[in-house]
């Protein structure tokens, strides 16, 4: 790994691979945690005085924003198209959001499992302006781990 004592990794160098195959062309991805539920527990003690307690609740599923430039793949809509058909054997995958040093290593990885495609979006055209064009996909998981 090319990373220095004290140094930290960028956030330009990053992909995302669905089931182990790699997706090209991401502009970004955003969204990822873990998260659970708080329980706040508010009782009297015996002498009357208030008391509260904050407590770990159930873990909450998550989802992640991938915005990519448009290109002749289908990939995200093919996935989305999985679940909208009613087939979630096939539709439920594991993914991976890998950043990589500046030699090109994968250094950090957060895996989410049991993902799928909840929906692909064409991004704004407007007349006149020069750029290109994207699409953002949602995709939803049931926990993330970080490796």
């Amino acid at each position: 790994m090319s990373l220095q004592p004290g140094e930290s990794l960028t956030t330009h160098r990053f992909g995302i691979q669905i089931d182990g195959v790699g997706l090209e062309y991401l502009q970004s991805i955003s969204g990822y945690k873990t998260t659970q539920d708080v329980i706040e527990l508010k009782q009297n003690s015996a002498n009357g005085k208030p008391v509260i307690k904050k407590m770990p609740g159930g873990q909450q599923a998550g989802e992640v924003t991938v915005v990519y430039g448009v290109t002749s793949s289908r990939a995200f809509y093919e996935w989305h198209k999985l679940s909208q058909n009613g087939n979630m054997g096939a539709a439920r995958k594991n993914a991976t959001v890998i950043f990589y040093d500046s030699l090109g290593a994968p250094v950090k990885r957060y895996h989410l499992t049991q993902a799928w495609c909840s929906n692909v979006t064409p991004g704004d055209v407007r007349a006149g302006e020069a750029s290109a064009l994207t699409e953002t996909a949602t995709i939803v998981y049931e926990d993330l781990v970080p490796e």
